[in-house]
């Protein structure tokens, strides 16, 4: 019996302030809180509550036979406690159902794995900690920043503990074969891979409204009788949540479209199923993926974080500060220092402003790349001069590290 596998991916970065060069050294107030509090109420109001609301509606209304799984970011849970707790609340109802996984990923949503082994495992254990202290989960389904993977990521996750991964069903990675099969990770013992169809969960988060598309209005009948027709064994449709009412506004038909799905796709005789059951399958075959590959973009490479000299450089000196931040033992900069990783502030200095522009403005705070590398990079300034100031007490105030603007006219 074929079956459906949902899950959302649930993320809000603390954006950063417009940092000048001139506050190196005298502010060490890097969060634009006010912008914060203001995008987690209108998200939360637009799609978290009304969205879970449908969820629960959904799997009461199913007799429990539907069924979803959700990552949900540490930076973006830290949020919902301060300014939007009634959305924790509205999760935990979720879990209480017994039909709504809670998946494992970096605490805050960073790169960490492919510049420092050490602080991947200290955010893993971070995010693990907090499910389990909201949720009473223990994950064993490892999920990724932006679906990042590879064999050695498989190899690595497997060896903490867990016994699935996902990832992006990319064309260049599957070549002639089909997403919608369970599969087993190279280089692992027993670590089962769960790939994404990218075209169908991607007629949901993308496509829904957008009336030039041949295939609009999708109705949940017709996207049920794809999903009815596809070949395979899983199909697996995962998609930011923000998809419901955010990205697609609730005057689209959104709600009503996933309202009536789970119906549709019932009487089709498929079933619901989170990643944990679908790792127990037999796998199909295995995959071997050296080069890592994501969800983002086109490309479905590192391109949208890594992709320009600023990008690359930022990243750089932010794990250059790694082990000197560490060593202060000042739980105040290791806060600030982490908080510095989350993947969207290198998202927001890329420049590929073509086929792939508008995702790249989703609740961009800047004006331009450009204004983004600068803050950034005198953020990273301030904490340079935050750990020099720890081990040098005579250090004057308006010390300034290293200059800025120097890699600005070199980044293309």
């Amino acid at each position: 019996m074929k079956s459906v596998c949902f899950y959302f991916q649930v993320h809000q970065p603390y954006r950063l302030k417009k940092y000048r060069i001139f506050d190196i050294g005298k502010s060490h107030d890097y969060f634009d809180d006010a912008l914060n509090n203001k995008i987690m109420e209108k998200v939360a109001k637009k799609c978290y509550l009304p969205t879970n609301n449908l969820i629960l509606q959904i799997i009461n209304e199913s007799g429990g036979k539907f069924k979803a799984a959700y990552s949900i970011t540490g930076t973006a849970l830290e949020q919902f406690e301060k300014f939007v707790p009634a959305v924790i609340d509205s999760f935990i109802e979720l879990g209480k159902t017994g039909n709504v996984e809670f998946l494992s990923e970096t605490y805050y949503h960073s790169l960490s794995f492919l510049y420092s082994k050490a602080e991947f495992i200290n955010q893993v254990s971070l995010h693990k900690q907090k499910i389990l202290e909201l949720f009473q989960q223990n994950p064993n389904i490892f999920r990724n920043t932006e679906l990042i993977y590879n064999n050695e990521l498989a190899h690595f996750v497997e060896r903490l503990g867990y016994k699935g991964i996902l990832g992006e069903g990319a064309d260049h990675v599957l070549g002639w074969r089909s997403p919608n099969f369970v599969y087993k990770s190279k280089s692992t013992d027993n670590m089962k891979l769960l790939l994404k169809n990218y075209k169908l969960s991607d007629d949901i988060a993308f496509r829904f409204s957008n009336k030039g598309w041949e295939e609009w209005p999708l109705s949940a009948e017709k996207f049920a009788s794809w999903l009815d027709s596809a070949e395979g064994e899983n199909i697996n449709l995962f998609m930011d949540y923000e998809t419901f009412g955010e990205h697609q506004w609730e005057d689209t038909g959104i709600f009503n479209f996933m309202r009536q799905l789970p119906k549709e796709l019932t009487k089709r005789n498929l079933v619901f199923k989170t990643p944990s059951e679908l790792i127990e399958k037999q796998h199909i075959a295995e995959l071997d993926i050296h080069n890592p590959v994501s969800w983002a973009d086109l490309e479905r490479d590192l391109s949208a974080w890594l992709g320009n000299k600023m990008q690359k450089s930022a990243i750089q000196m932010l794990y250059d500060l790694e082990q000197e931040v560490k060593k202060t033992n000042d739980n105040r900069l290791l806060e600030d220092w982490r908080k510095m990783q989350t993947s969207d502030h290198f998202y927001y200095m890329c420049t590929k402003w073509f086929s792939d522009g508008d995702v790249h403005k989703y609740f961009n705070p800047y004006d331009t790349p450009y204004d983004s590398y600068m803050s950034f990079m005198n953020i990273l300034n301030d904490i340079a001069f935050r750990v020099k100031r720890i081990k040098n007490k005579d250090l004057p105030n308006n010390v300034v590290i290293s200059e800025t603007p120097s890699l600005l006219a070199n980044t293309l």
